[in-house]
């Protein structure tokens, strides 16, 4: 004999029988992104104070146009639109912001931070129905893959960033070898940025999906396993990321400012 369920009610929005402080997560995720949202924003128009000495804020990396020393062809470009304000950032940041949105945890936390798509687990939603990523704009989050791989190239130019940040003016026209607390700032943020990127979804099927197997290459499994191991991190590598870009930023900001001193340690 067959015996029907019964059928639930569609819960209302935020309605749940947790007792838990399940809102808690969303209102970190709310604060912490606007915040870095308007920060990066103020950064990215500001056109100033972005190096100081050997380094260069990761926002302006690499800076192809621009007025400071690391510029690659001098400042701004004769195509640059009038009426747009010029930054060299704003032609290097869409990559991490794409990169970024379009991340697989930062979907899930945003989704529910922000859009409450659903707020929590067993917790109601506002909509009634299920959307998909299938139009526009959330299907554009099939162009993550994409941002990975032009992020990739940045960090290449983000680890040549770090290591100029070992070489000093010598006050003779020449260089010479040094650390600073602004050149264990550089190398701490790239390693950040270098596990959240090695570790993401799409990383591991860049590296081994692309053949649907492994076992034909000896390299190409340590090389899976080792973005597994770093996506098995992956939400402590895109927080601890996300907080190391602004703080890099913020110090070589406030070394160019003059408001403190870089340490030299050797």
């Amino acid at each position: 004999m067959h015996r029907s369920l019964p059928v639930m009610d569609q819960r209302k929005f935020g309605e749940t029988l947790r007792r838990d402080a399940w809102w808690v997560p969303n209102v970190f995720v709310v604060t912490i992104l606007t915040s870095f949202l308007v920060y990066a924003t103020y950064a990215a128009f500001a056109n100033a104070h972005y190096t100081s000495g050997p380094y260069l804020s990761p926002f302006y990396s690499p800076e192809i146009w621009g007025d400071s020393p690391h510029a690659w062809f001098g400042p701004k470009p004769v195509w640059w639109p009038g009426w747009l304000p010029f930054s060299p950032a704003l032609i290097i940041l869409p990559i991490p912001a794409l990169f970024r949105f379009t991340c697989y945890y930062y979907r899930g936390a945003y989704y529910k931070a922000f859009w409450a798509d659903p707020p929590s687990c067993a917790v109601g939603e506002p909509r009634k129905t299920y959307w998909g990523e299938k139009s526009f704009p959330l299907v554009m989050q099939n162009f993550h893959r994409y941002g990975l791989l032009l992020s990739f190239i940045l960090l290449v130019f983000l680890w040549h960033d770090a290591w100029l940040a070992f070489w000093f003016s010598s006050g003779n026209g020449g260089t010479q070898f040094g650390i600073g607390v602004g050149t264990i700032v550089m190398l701490v943020n790239v390693l950040l940025l270098s596990g959240y990127t090695i570790g993401c979804h799409s990383m591991r099927h860049v590296i081994g999906g692309f053949r649907d197997k492994l076992s034909g290459s000896r390299a190409r499994k340590v090389a899976y396993d080792c973005s597994s191991a770093c996506n098995r991190g992956h939400m402590n590598w895109a927080w601890c990321s996300l907080f190391s870009v602004a703080l890099t930023d913020v110090y070589i900001r406030l070394c160019a400012l003059g408001v403190i001193t870089d340490l030299r340690i050797l």
